[in-house]
């Protein structure tokens, strides 16, 4: 039997609206599932004997509880089923002798009747038509449009052969900028609800003048306004959303960050981003504001503009080598960036914010790197980056990103037992990048890549100011061959 559902959007409304096609599903429905928040406001619109699945964390379990709901009522379907069959043949039968008995083939026709009024009631497809099948299907409630990181994705990516009938809201974004009456289609959108910060980190760096965001308890408005002015993005106004179509409970907050990051807010809630200052608006609507220029994003960052180690101002990837190491490494097209020996963090930095939607771990066995890459990081408004501080040889990592790229900015004499260990994360061609200031360091490079089987690349070689000329060399981890049968 193939598994359908049924996901109806709601708002927070506590008397919902349902056009007549959704209030018969559920009079017919059996099995129930949503939040704890909507069984609350459609709990009365129940059937008496409907059973309730909760959608709580982890999903497995849910979908687990799903299956063998629907095996229960596929059991009864099928019982149902047997017994219309055994009752069809009893009809027959009494047809046979009908020119005998006509009473008594009135008699089991009503029987039949009755039982064949059971089975539909159960599912039976007959005459190759499908009537309303409670039995092999479940009913979802689901917060406005269940496609906007919504729980139908869910059940697409878990179950992608079931058939599923949508009746969407609007989703919860749609109706905070329809109070402000602010124009949306040229907003960004992230989702925090369950999800790390880097979508909505990369929305920062790229410099999205409206964003909108859908929270959790984590991710509060207060611990995101705190998160942005801690990285220098400050030039914008936050609208906050509580209890969205709840008459009671709504409310529909202004506010700047400073003020945002030391409110508090009833769950659940969401929120926009506009880059404008309150008082720009004059009072006016908001949709009247015009947004602020936000600051260029940084390119080529000047080296002496970073924190250095022990004021060592040359212990940095100069910013016409590191734009060329960035190059060479090709992170466009790259996913997980590894830098190791990052030292100021310059590198790391430079290529998160001209690669937002990197993944960048960063390793340094210097104690002291942690707080260089806290002080740069922020000073140059480049969140998300994972620091790791200590021996890399030593490192565990084995819960980390794998890398298709890596950029080793620091060796301590130990580059071909780094290239080993690379070579056991690196992905199917992926790249490693090498700045050698020595022969003996580039002979250490070439040697360590051939003895991992990686594949060399011409380098290049250059001179900058009166510093020692550099050769940035790269090799490539192979291509993983398909093997045809």
């Amino acid at each position: 039997m193939q598994r359908k559902f049924i996901i109806i959007g709601m708002d927070d409304n506590r008397t919902p609206f349902f056009p007549p096609e959704v209030l018969e599903h559920i009079r017919q429905g059996k099995v129930f599932s949503g939040g704890v928040r909507h069984k609350e406001i459609v709990g009365g619109l129940l059937p008496d004997d409907a059973i309730w699945i909760s959608i709580t964390v982890p999903l497995d379990n849910v979908f687990a509880q799903y299956e063998k709901a629907l095996m229960r009522n596929e059991k009864v379907l099928v019982q149902d089923e047997s017994v219309f069959t055994r009752d069809e043949k009893v009809l027959v039968q009494n047809e046979s002798v009908s020119t005998r008995d006509e009473k008594v083939l009135i008699q089991n026709e009503c029987v039949s009747t009755q039982h064949k009024k059971a089975s539909t009631t159960s599912g039976t497809v007959r005459n190759g038509t499908e009537d309303n099948n409670p039995a092999g299907q479940i009913i979802v409630f689901a917060s406005g449009d269940p496609l906007f990181f919504g729980f139908a994705n869910t059940v697409r990516r878990k179950l992608p052969d079931a058939a599923i009938t949508l009746y969407p809201s609007f989703n919860s974004l749609q109706v905070l900028a329809h109070r402000l009456v602010m124009p949306y289609d040229d907003m960004r959108t992230v989702s925090l609800t369950g999800r790390p910060w880097h979508e909505f980190d990369r929305a920062l760096i790229e410099r999205a003048p409206k964003i909108g965001i859908l929270t959790d308890r984590e991710h509060t408005p207060a611990a995101i306004a705190t998160r942005m002015l801690e990285y220098g993005y400050r030039h914008y106004t936050m609208y906050v959303g509580e209890h969205l179509g709840n008459p009671g409970k709504e409310r529909i907050l202004r506010m700047t960050l400073e003020e945002a990051a030391l409110g508090t807010f009833e769950h659940p809630n969401n929120l926009l981003l506009c880059a404008c200052y309150p008082g720009e608006a004059n009072g006016q609507a908001c949709h009247e504001c015009v947004y602020s220029p936000l600051p260029a994003r940084p390119f080529g960052i000047p080296d002496k503009l970073f924190a250095h180690l022990d004021g060592r101002a040359r212990m940095i990837t100069k910013a016409p080598i590191r734009l060329l190491t960035l190059q060479a490494l090709e992170l466009n097209r790259r996913r997980v960036f590894w830098d190791v020996g990052f030292c100021t963090g310059s590198v790391s930095i430079e290529a998160r914010l001209q690669f937002p939607h990197l993944t960048v771990v960063s390793f340094e066995i210097r104690a002291e790197g942690e707080e260089l890459m806290n002080i740069n990081s922020r000073r140059f408004g480049a969140p998300g980056i994972t620091a790791i501080i200590g021996d890399f040889l030593q490192a565990e990592t084995g819960t980390l990103p794998r890398p298709d790229a890596v950029f080793i900015g620091g060796h301590g004499g130990h580059l071909p037992e780094m290239l080993m260990k690379i070579k056991e994360v690196l992905l199917p061609g992926g790249c490693v990048v090498f700045n050698s200031v020595s022969a003996e360091s580039r002979q250490a490079f070439a040697e360590g890549a051939e003895a991992a089987g990686m594949e060399l690349q011409p380098s290049v070689r250059i001179a900058l100011n009166d510093y020692n000329p550099i050769e940035i060399m790269k090799a490539v981890s192979p291509e993983m061959k398909v093997v045809s049968s």
